[in-house]
């Protein structure tokens, strides 16, 4: 059996820096954040929410989304 390709985002915080990681497979990928260029985020050290483009939190999520067109 095939491990499920997973997708990992690694996204910084633009006002205090602290880093954030998160790897999840297509599905729970698709279920958070469907097929959008841009997503909304909020730190959970001091509260920014900030909006981060998609192709550079997690690109390779982007790139084959595209593809799904």
């Amino acid at each position: 059996m095939a491990a499920k390709k997973r997708y990992q985002m690694k996204i910084a915080c633009p006002q205090c820096g602290c880093t954030q990681t998160s790897v999840m497979t297509a599905e729970e990928m698709q279920e958070r954040y469907g097929d959008v260029p841009n997503i909304d985020l909020e730190c959970g050290e001091c509260m920014l929410k900030y909006t981060e483009e998609m192709k550079d939190a997690c690109p390779d999520w982007d790139k084959d989304c595209k593809l799904q067109e």
